[in-house]
């Protein structure tokens, strides 16, 4: 990131550094490489390679969601413990891909507890045998099914799993008093997804998904995205999910249709934009595509 724009987002979030003291604001001007910013009631945000993290401080200790690679996970570790001498009382993850995932062996020996669903933690384990790379992981010691809760200080964080989407073991991460969802790879703002057919995947499904969560917050969410198009919009309102919900509905509908028109998979690829939708960007638009086809031809 240019120096420039982080200043410049320095000076936005300048207000919320009450919350953490005049160290944090000397901390972030320290590396300008990533993005580290409060966002509201003790919860904020980290950027540097892979999908996006969010953490919370308060009086009882530490909690952060995905871990990114093992590096950023260390540089966010290093920021953290400038702002508190607390514990790190639980890592959560959104998913088991490897961008959410890989940074959790940087929290080992550091962090108490960590979590995810049932079924990212399985993803994990199998990929990680296959990639002979167990020794690289630091898996989940809880794991939940549809929601789990827990409390720390005078923060209650709730994971909701709402059904396959983006993989078959996604989760949103609610702090419910900031209320600040990480809604983890169910949104790539504005960028093209990756569905993953291998992990458990649905095209079809995630927009019903999506719709959950619609209903579960309310306009005043704030969401951290997995990732988005522009890296400063990984931070997004309800608007921007009902969007990501509209371009899957597109993206099944036009596969859908064109399998009912008669048109080849080879046909249906040569789209270079979703009919319906206008602003998503980025390569991968065939990735949505082939994962879409192989779902509603598969027998």
């Amino acid at each position: 990131m240019e120096r420039r724009q982080f200043l410049r987002n320095t000076a936005i979030t300048a207000g919320a550094f009450a919350l953490l003291g005049n160290k944090s604001f000397a901390s972030m001007l320290a590396d300008p490489a990533y993005q580290f910013r409060p966002l509201r009631n003790n919860v904020g945000m980290f950027a540097e390679q892979g999908g996006t993290i969010a953490w919370m401080i308060n009086k009882e200790g530490i909690v952060v969601v995905d871990a990114e690679f093992p590096d950023p996970a260390t540089h966010l570790i290093a920021e953290l413990k400038k702002q508190s001498e607390l514990p790190f009382e639980w890592l959560i993850n959104t998913h088991h891909h490897g961008d959410h995932t890989s940074g959790n062996i940087s929290f080992k020996g550091i962090v108490k507890n960590v979590a995810a669903h049932e079924n990212s933690l399985a993803n994990q384990k199998r990929v990680a045998q296959k990639a002979n790379n167990e020794d690289k992981q630091l898996y989940a010691d809880a794991t939940f099914k549809d929601k789990w809760k827990i409390k720390v200080g005078d923060e209650h964080i709730t994971a909701h799993y709402f059904g396959v989407g983006h993989t078959n073991g996604d989760a949103m991460i609610h702090f419910e008093n900031a209320n600040i969802v990480h809604a983890g790879d169910l949104v790539f703002n504005r960028r093209y997804p990756f569905v993953d057919n291998s992990a458990g995947a649905s095209a079809k499904h995630w927009p019903q998904a999506l719709e959950q969560a619609t209903k579960q917050f309310n306009k005043d969410t704030m969401f951290v995205f997995g990732h988005a198009f522009d890296p400063q919009k990984v931070i997004g309102t309800m608007d921007d999910v009902k969007a990501m919900q509209n371009f899957m509905e597109k993206l099944q509908a036009y596969v859908a249709g064109g399998i009912k028109a008669g048109k080849t998979k080879e046909e249906i690829l040569q789209a270079t934009s979703i009919p319906g939708v206008s602003d998503w960007q980025g390569d991968g638009i065939q990735r949505g595509i082939t994962a879409a086809y192989e779902e509603l031809t598969k027998i």
